[in-house]
């Protein structure tokens, strides 16, 4: 049975800051718009509908 060598690894690297701010704000603005989407009477009834139809 042979050993394979081993070769030391570098450290993943970090995406660079423009592309972790890039995702941080889509992040955001998804979740603007799904809390932008409660603010609209229809689709809560809607929501609270299909809710209780699964029942």
């Amino acid at each position: 049975m042979t050993t394979e060598p081993t070769t030391p690894t570098s450290a993943p690297q970090r995406r660079p800051i423009w592309q972790r701010a890039l995702a941080w704000l889509v992040v955001a603005l998804v979740l603007l718009a799904v809390f932008g989407l409660y603010l609209d009477p229809d689709f809560m009834l809607t929501i609270a509908e299909q809710t209780w139809a699964c029942f």
